[in-house]
């Protein structure tokens, strides 16, 4: 019997099937022969319609998503883990076919040998005799979105969008290579794309060990010769031969039988990147014998040619993955991946920027003259001075960034350097500055002696030195001193709101004098000393010394500011219930921006609040916009914006621009780095996340955040051995840590261990009833244990709670198994999100 063709006469199909299931009589109007009618009838309504309602083994069925050559796609619920899954069953007739049910079933094997974030996850896989009366069926992870094929269908999709996503496929396809898989029917239809941008690539139902032949005569069957599928003719069963792929993506090898290997794929791959960008097919046909003809003849059109604005990088790349000799191609889809992530960097560093509609690389920008101050050292015979040394140094820090096309390393990673014995001009070279001013502070009762000297790492020369013997009501003027002869001596002029841009640098104050009150300035650097510890202790006392400041001085903005970066970082540490002490933040903030409105770290401070707090997104985001306009050269500004506003609000390319840009102020900045690592974790670009927490191990060994945040991301991309070393590693550098608990509970759960997760999980609601423990880190492990009645309660405690962890709802992987609840969304709206 001839397969029945679905083109003129589908409508009459439809007419003739329904009236069969209605009725179960025949339709004797039908024109449609009735024995090829009925074949149809059974293998696409009655194998897959009234599969909903049904259970197949513990997963019921609730919807059908979609259906393709081999078989239907449901939405069902997995009743054992209460989440929600996607089922593929093999369609009945087709089940009838010992090479159909081989090639559903090697779907399954090849997909679930590929661990990827990038790749659907196959959950389980239900044979015909244990599936209920059902077919042999495939769990999947449930992926929401859409596929690129709809996405290209309502227009071009962007540049910068088309690389991201080329990125994520690129990886997916470079990890079945490395294990010996050639997708061989990579198209836009077999790539979902989900509402935060993550890439899936799906249906492995005709990949190939690589190596293996296409072999055989083409035959088609299909709605559309150009995008149905192929299959080979091998014999008398042409119907059901085995498919090679899809005509319009497909290699000039396999298009040939020839043998293939990952370069095929690698072309398809350009194929679709190509359609992607232009919105039209690499290769044209009125018939699948013209298309074909043009993949193994034609050359496709280049992106200018097509009126697509793009780096001429992009197009080379499209170029050689689309080259008709395989020998002429990336030889790796790893080489692709670096290809596409080199423009994509440098398209984010400013490299290449889109100017008056062309893309274009950016002329060499000359380098301006830059500085970093090192932290002084503390000759006192009182070590306590050290927050006076360490202050000192942190004022002519502030007060040089603000000087115009002055680079100024930034206090964290300059502070770095701290007691080292090393040669200055190699701190210079790790810093990148061409200059460095180092100094000596001893302080004794009212005196104090001060000692600098600027350094050019270029020779190692000594620019200047000065020593300054005063009295310690004269420590402003000393700053401004020191200040302006650095300056001087860079020959960069000097400006500020109250001078002309031609005053001479020695009659300009560089440094802001918020008080007059030399007692109340010590009391602030030794709150501002204490309050960089960040432990419970340190904040505490930087409270009192700030509000020992403030009652000597209360017209003292900063001391006001300081008093609200130490009730937030209480509340943001997790060592008081953030409700609590968030209120008392807010009021400090606001009396220091009353007082004086361009104190930008208050506006930063007051951002974060409105953010966390109040759940006010527009006012958040104007705050901290203001507080980087009143400081462009403060990076803890930029990184407070990415990580308080654009990170909650989804606007994920944003916050990794920003922290770059703060990363660029301040390299050795292991927070920024942390930060760095989580975004791209939140984008599911899990090897990058991984990369960037080496980074931050690199520098500090022992930092347990970057080890437990790696196994979070290691857990995600489901290897768990890797994760469980994370957290054995985080635990050896902070054995007493409830986060590293969570986590660790999380991913014995995720990895089906639920006995060894029970017991965590049990040891962490104890102390949760005694300490504060965020309400996320414990819904972590619920969401792992399946348990979204728990997890939802949790996650809606955090927003009651304010708790800081809850800013990561609305990209963190964590959830998305969650996201498919209807209190998931509400959850968002609680936050104004």
């Amino acid at each position: 019997m001839q397969p029945v063709r679905w083109k003129t006469e589908r409508r009459e199909i439809w007419r003739g099937c329904s009236y069969i299931v209605m009725t179960r009589k025949t339709p004797v109007w039908c024109t449609i022969p009735l024995p090829p009618l009925y074949a149809v009838c059974n293998t696409h309504v009655s194998g897959t319609l009234f599969m909903i309602g049904t259970t197949i083994s513990h997963y019921e069925v609730l919807e059908k998503l979609g259906e393709g050559g081999m078989g239907a796609v449901y939405k069902a619920r997995d009743t054992q883990l209460g989440r929600h899954v996607a089922i593929k069953v093999l369609i009945t007739s087709s089940a009838e076919s010992a090479d159909m049910r081989a090639r559903f079933l090697q779907e399954a094997r090849a997909a679930s040998s590929l661990n990827h974030p990038n790749i659907i996850t196959i959950h389980d896989i239900v044979t015909a005799a244990h599936g209920g009366g059902a077919g042999d069926s495939i769990v999947m992870e449930l992926v929401r979105g859409q596929t690129v094929g709809a996405m290209i269908a309502a227009g071009k999709i962007p540049v910068v969008d088309t690389i991201k996503l080329g990125m994520q496929m690129a990886d997916a396809l470079s990890a079945a290579h490395n294990i010996g898989i050639v997708h061989r029917d990579l198209k836009p239809a077999n790539v979902m794309v989900t509402p935060e941008g993550l890439a899936k690539v799906l249906d492995f139902g005709l990949a190939k060990l690589s190596g293996e032949e296409s072999g055989g005569a083409l035959d088609f069957d299909g709605d559309d010769d150009v995008t149905r599928s192929v299959h080979l003719a091998t014999g008398p069963k042409t119907a059901e031969g085995a498919i090679i792929g899809t005509v319009a993506y497909m290699s000039p090898e396999q298009a040939q039988g020839r043998r293939i290997d990952p370069r095929s794929d690698i072309f398809s791959f350009g194929s679709v990147l190509h359609e992607m960008l232009t919105g039209a097919r690499a290769f044209h046909g009125k018939s699948g014998l013209e298309t074909l003809a043009a993949v193994l003849r034609d050359a496709p059109k280049s992106l200018v040619e097509a009126g697509v604005d793009s780096p001429s990088e992009l197009q080379d790349v499209l170029s050689r993955c689309m080259k008709k000799d395989p020998d002429q191609r990336y030889q790796a889809m790893s080489d692709v991946k670096a290809a596409l992530e080199e423009i994509y960097f440098a398209t984010r560093s400013g490299v290449m920027s889109l100017a008056s509609g062309v893309w274009s690389r950016s002329a060499p920008v000359k380098q301006a003259p830059s500085i970093a101050v090192l932290p002084f050292v503390n000759m006192s015979s009182d070590k306590e001075n050290e927050y006076f040394s360490d202050g000192l140094a942190e004022e002519i820090i502030n007060a040089l960034t603000h000087v115009p096309n002055l680079r100024v390393t930034a206090r964290t990673s300059a502070f770095v350097f701290r007691g080292a014995q090393q040669d200055v001009r190699k701190i210079g070279e790790t810093l990148n500055v061409a200059n460095v001013l180092e100094g000596s502070v001893r302080k004794s009762g009212n005196r104090v002696r001060i000692s600098v000297q600027l350094i050019s790492i270029a020779d190692g020369s000594n620019l200047w030195s000065e020593r300054f013997d005063r009295e310690m009501t004269d420590v402003f003027e000393i700053q401004d001193e020191i200040s302006a002869s650095i300056v001087g001596h860079l020959k960069t002029r000097l400006t500020n709101e109250t001078s002309q841009p031609t005053a001479p640098a020695s009659t300009v104050m560089v440094i802001r004098r918020f008080t007059e009150n030399v007692e109340a300035y010590d009391l602030y650097l030794r709150g501002r000393y204490e309050l960089y510890k960040m432990t419970r202790e340190g904040l505490d006392a930087s409270k009192q010394l700030f509000e020992e400041a403030i009652r000597l001085d209360p017209s003292y903005a900063l001391a006001h500011d300081g008093l609200a970066s130490a009730w937030f970082s209480e509340g943001f540490l997790g060592f008081a219930p953030p409700r609590e002490v968030m209120p008392k933040a807010k009021a400090a903030v606001r009396k220091a921006l009353d007082l004086d409105d361009t104190v930008a770290e208050a506006h930063a401070t007051l951002g974060a609040i409105l953010a966390l707090y109040d759940w006010d997104w527009e006012g958040a985001e104007r705050e901290l916009v203001r507080s980087i306009d009143l400081n462009g050269a403060s990076p803890v500004a930029r990184d407070m914006y990415s990580f308080f506003f654009l990170r909650p609000t989804g606007r994920l390319d944003e916050a990794i621009t920003q922290v770059q840009n703060a990363l660029s102020l301040d390299p050795l900045s292991i927070l920024f780095r942390v930060h760095l690592g989580f975004l791209h974790y939140l984008q599911r670009n899990f090897d990058l996340s991984i990369a960037q927490f080496g980074k931050v191990l690199d520098m500090n060994p022992q930092y347990y955040l970057a080890h437990a945040m790696m196994g979070q991301v290691y857990t995600q991309s489901g290897h768990f051995a890797e994760a469980a070393g994370c957290y054995a590693r985080a635990r050896e550098a902070d054995a007493d840590s409830k986060f590293v608990a969570s986590l660790e509970a999380m991913t014995l759960a995720a990895s089906g261990d639920l006995a060894a997760a029970r017991p965590l999980l049990q040891s962490i609601e104890r102390q949760a009833s005694g300490d504060y423990i965020s309400p996320v880190s414990i819904a972590y492990v619920y969401t792992a244990f399946g348990d979204t009645e728990s997890a939802f309660e949790l996650l809606d405690q955090a927003i009651t709670d304010r708790d800081p962890n809850i800013l990561g709802l609305k990209s963190n992987p964590i959830f998305d198994s969650l996201r498919e609840d209807p209190r998931y969304p509400a959850l968002l709206a609680k936050m104004q999100l």
